[in-house]
C-alpha cells in the first residue's frame, strides 16, 4: 500500500497513515464518480472524520522503493471499466521524454480506519459508502493502482463517542502482533487513557476544485499501551 505524502520532484514519498484526500478518492472511485465531479469530492472530504490504527507494521519495518520509467504517446489509450478506451491529454512537449520516478510502498501492512461523516444525513451516507465498498463501481486500490487490497475493505459498523473511541472498540486484525499499536486521530477526537506523543498540523487535504493539495488539520499521533 502507499499512503502518499508531499511529492518532491519525482520522489513519491509515503506516510504511515492514510490521508483524508486518499480516503475521499477511494470512496469516490467506489461510487463511480469521475474527477470532473469536483464539488462532490470536496463536500465528501469536508465531512470525513477518521482515526487510524496500524494493526500490522510493514514487512521488515521498512518501506520499499520502486524505480519507474515509462514513455507514453499522445495516441496511447487506456482501458476503462466503462467499456470505452480513454485517450490522453496534454501538449506536444508532454510526450517528448520518458517519465522517471521513484515511488515508495509498504508491504504486508494492515491499517484499520474508523470514520464518521459530519453531517451524517447528507448524501452519501455511511450506509451508501459501505455498500459502495462492498460492490464498487470500479476496481479499488490503496493509494496507487498496483496496490490492490487483499481482503474486503469494509469491516462493519461500530459505535463510539469519538472516532478514536470507535477505533479502539474494533478488534485487531488477524495476524496482528502483540504489543502496542500506532494511532492517528483528530486533535478533538481524543479519549482517556491514550496520550498523544505529538500533535501537529497535517497537510493531507486536497482542494478538489483546483486539483491541488493544500490546507491542513490538527492531528495527534500516539500508541496503545
Amino acid at each position: 500500500m502507499a499512503f502518499g505524502g508531499e511529492t518532491i520532484d519525482n520522489l513519491g514519498v509515503i506516510r504511515p497513515f492514510p490521508a483524508v484526500s486518499m480516503i475521499t478518492g477511494l470512496f469516490a472511485n467506489a461510487l463511480g464518480w469521475r474527477r470532473v465531479d469536483r464539488e462532490a469530492h470536496q463536500r465528501l472530504q469536508d465531512r470525513i472524520v477518521f482515526a487510524a490504527r496500524i494493526d500490522r507494521e510493514p514487512a521488515g519495518g521498512v518501506r520499499m522503493t520502486d524505480f519507474q520509467t515509462a514513455q507514453l504517446g499522445a495516441s496511447d489509450r487506456g482501458w476503462t471499466t466503462r467499456g470505452q478506451p480513454e485517450g490522453r491529454a496534454g501538449g506536444a512537449n508532454t510526450y517528448n521524454a520518458p517519465h522517471l520516478r521513484y515511488r515508495d510502498y509498504y508491504a504486508d501492512m494492515r491499517v484499520t480506519v474508523a470514520l464518521r461523516l459530519e453531517p451524517a444525513d447528507d448524501a452519501p451516507t455511511l450506509d451508501e459508502l459501505s455498500a459502495a465498498l462492498q460492490e464498487p463501481k470500479r476496481p479499488l486500490f490503496i493509494g496507487r493502482k498496483p496496490c490492490l487490497p487483499s481482503v474486503p475493505l469494509f469491516g462493519g459498523f461500530v459505535e463510539g463517542d469519538t472516532a478514536l473511541g470507535a477505533l479502539l472498540a474494533w478488534p485487531l486484525a488477524d495476524g496482528s502482533a502483540d504489543g502496542s499499536y500506532r494511532l492517528l486521530w483528530p486533535e478533538r477526537e481524543s479519549v482517556d487513557g491514550i496520550t498523544a506523543a505529538r500533535t501537529y498540523m497535517l497537510t493531507d487535504q486536497r482542494n478538489w476544485v483546483s486539483g491541488l493539495h493544500g490546507g491542513g488539520r490538527w492531528v495527534c499521533e500516539g500508541a496503545t499501551l
